[in-house]
């Protein structure tokens, strides 16, 4: 089980940031820009097929934070948050042979050396009208698909213990405890890619409950419940 994906509970972590700004700086808001553009012009977007673009890839928040999962963990810690967006869209961009490493080189020495230095200006009112269609429509992950939840509220349950994998939708604290299914969510889920460890394909979500005293401990106030949504593929019968 990778560290980052398991860090909720752990004693003796140095004191979280409080910091309350979305962006700290301005290059924050531009990576940011540069990830909605491309989740609103990822190919699996029917409306995408008539907008001229050279991005033809498949791009979603699944990707953006398998890239940054994916990191050594010691390094995961060390960078900011979007520090982690800026390498794992760059990382991707030349995976994809979008970019070279020598053109990605010679472009940060360029604004290293004059963080002023004039951006490049594309002008396209396609582009621009997907990227406003699609912050308002956004891209459900629910689907129609017809599948009969394995559990019913009240139905006690354990957590599996899957595989490490480079992207996890699954807390690690939450790895063999048991819990109470409170609500099931109706219609089914699929996740953008299959991550491996179990998830990708339609399932139902459940909101389930556990006893904090049961994940941590004494380090819990008394009588302390949480809610974690859980996919389907997570969850198995306690008596397995």
């Amino acid at each position: 089980m990778k560290l980052q994906h398991y860090i909720g509970g752990l004693e003796n972590l140095e004191p979280s940031s409080f910091e309350k700004r979305v962006f700290v700086q301005p290059w924050e808001k531009r990576i940011f820009g540069i990830h909605v553009a491309m989740m609103a012009l990822s190919n699996h977007l029917d409306a995408v097929k008539s907008v001229p673009t050279q991005f033809d890839s498949f791009w979603t928040w699944g990707h953006l934070r398998k890239g940054a999962e994916g990191m050594n963990p010691f390094d995961y810690f060390k960078y900011r948050y979007y520090e982690k967006w800026l390498g794992g869209i760059s990382g991707f961009y030349l995976e994809s042979g979008y970019i070279s490493a020598g053109e990605l080189n010679s472009r940060t020495g360029l604004y290293l050396k004059d963080i002023n230095a004039s951006l490049p200006e594309v002008q396209n009112s396609a582009i621009d009208a997907q990227v406003v269609e699609y912050l308002r429509t956004g891209d459900s992950p629910a689907c129609h698909a017809a599948v009969q939840p394995k559990f019913k509220a009240g139905d006690v349950v354990t957590v599996r213990n899957p595989p490490p994998v480079e992207h996890c939708k699954l807390p690690g604290y939450l790895r063999t405890k048991k819990g109470i299914i409170d609500e099931v969510y109706e219609g089914a889920y699929n996740y953008y890619f299959p991550t491996g460890d179990g998830i990708g394909d339609p399932m139902p979500i459940y909101n389930v409950v556990f006893n904090s005293h049961d994940i941590w401990g004494n380090l819990t106030e008394p009588n302390t419940k949480i809610y974690v949504q859980v996919f389907e593929a997570y969850l198995e019968d306690r008596d397995q």
